[in-house]
């Protein structure tokens, strides 16, 4: 994803970088509850880019409102964040940061071993009916809330108006229709219509809700990725990529999609709202209005796009509990969000910003919003995130003809079975 779950997010634990300490500064940990705060706040904020201004400056400006609060900001690979925080938390809590900016899989995985502090009855929570009902459901674990949420989003297709244009076709509703504007697009320009990663099994997620299925079924506590529509699911991405509607990769997907599409190299890609800034950086989009975007196309069963999005988490072993508090309520604020959009054009969590005249006029927060609307929830267990790690291994295989999408789905379904414990099926 930046985003998505990047292989890199799935690797064993590396070492910290020096920069990143976390906890107070040897005072007296940010003062009593309700005091004047005080202190270091760490924070890992794990922006890309093309966002990572813009927060460090929002991050930054808590200090005008807490002067004796110095926020060190650390932005940290998307990629590597879960890993280097586990790390950190696992052995001691040296060098953890007092607060992370988490994927929303992330939440349950942590909370479930002890990293999180609840933040029920703390500072952390403000005006919680403002969050909108589905940012809110991934903050949840057992009872008890462990994050705030910061944004939320989804995946939709990222098209170049102008090759479309050229080409004499509209944006694509389904795959079936994909491909056909690909042949035109490659015969009017030479381009490629698609570009498809395929080193993130988060963008195999629209193919197996386009046919229908999901990876699990946790009211009945069963294993449904090799079922028919995961099959199915697995044969439709590799078709695109064997037609020549969509290319593809194994490694470096971030960065080859984005600088395809943002060169003029090919047509479409299928990203999210984070990756709009990056996208209208670049050539093919100086006259930005050439970028459109419309829903992830449709598969033989319907459309269907993976919720997501990034949550605040506080560290459980913080020495700076109080200020941690107030620095997530502070980013996650509606003050804050509503920055963060008419900058970044990304999706606000709380249901009044999208009142506001700049977030209500722009464009994009408004497809995106329509479609995080009816975007599919991901499962909220402490083994969600681990979910793509089975995937991840067989999609570039499908992709390129070395893997049967048969032999994918059986393979990633057994992966399932032995990750989940208790009486899945």
């Amino acid at each position: 994803m930046r985003r998505g779950i990047a292989a890199t997010a799935l690797v064993a634990a590396m070492a910290l970088a020096a920069t990143a300490c976390g906890g107070g500064d040897g005072d007296n940990g940010g003062g009593k509850s309700g005091g004047k705060l005080s202190g270091t706040v760490t924070y890992w904020d794990t922006s890309n880019e093309a966002e990572k201004g813009t927060y460090k400056k929002l991050a930054l400006g808590f200090e005008k409102k807490h002067p004796d609060v110095k926020v060190n900001y650390v932005n940290v690979p998307f990629g590597d964040a879960l890993a280097k925080f586990k790390n950190a938390a696992g052995s001691g809590g040296s060098g953890a940061p007092d607060v992370l900016r988490a994927e929303v899989a992330w939440t349950h995985d942590l909370a479930n071993i002890g990293y999180l502090a609840p933040l029920d009855g703390t500072a952390a929570l403000d005006n919680e009916s403002d969050y909108l009902p589905k940012a809110a459901a991934g903050t949840k674990f057992k009872g008890k809330t462990y994050a705030v949420p910061q944004v939320i989003d989804t995946l939709g297709l990222f098209y170049n108006k102008k090759m479309l244009r050229d080409a004499g076709v509209e944006p694509p509703k389904s795959w079936t229709e994909l491909k056909a504007a690909a042949k035109k697009i490659k015969k009017k320009t030479g381009k490629t219509g698609l570009y498809l990663r395929g080193d993130d099994a988060y963008w195999y997620l629209p193919f197996i809700y386009g046919e229908g299925g999901d990876l699990l079924d946790t009211k009945a506590k069963k294993v449904t990725v090799d079922d028919k529509p995961g099959v199915k699911a697995f044969a439709a991405a590799r078709d695109l990529v064997t037609s020549g509607a969509a290319e593809t990769d194994a490694t470096d997907g971030w960065d080859n999609m984005q600088n395809a599409i943002k060169n003029g190299d090919v047509a479409m890609t299928i990203n999210g709202p984070w990756a709009i800034e990056d996208t209208l950086a670049g050539k093919a989009f100086k006259d930005k209005s050439n970028l459109g975007v419309v829903p992830v196309p449709a598969g033989s069963a319907g459309q269907g796009a993976p919720q997501g999005g990034q949550n605040l988490t506080v560290y459980a072993g913080s020495k700076n509990l109080d200020a941690s508090y107030a620095f997530a309520r502070y980013m996650s604020s509606a003050e804050v969000q509503a920055k963060t959009t008419e900058e970044l054009s990304l999706l606000p969590t709380r249901t009044s910003v999208y009142q506001e005249k700049a977030v209500a006029a722009n464009a994009n927060v408004k497809f995106f919003k329509d479609a995080v609307d009816k975007a599919v929830e991901r499962p909220w267990i402490p083994e969600g995130n681990s979910l793509f790690q089975a995937i991840l291994v067989q999609f570039p295989g499908v992709l390129t003809g070395k893997t049967s999408p048969e032999k994918a789905a059986a393979s990633v379904g057994d992966a399932y079975r032995k990750l989940l414990k208790g009486d899945w099926k």
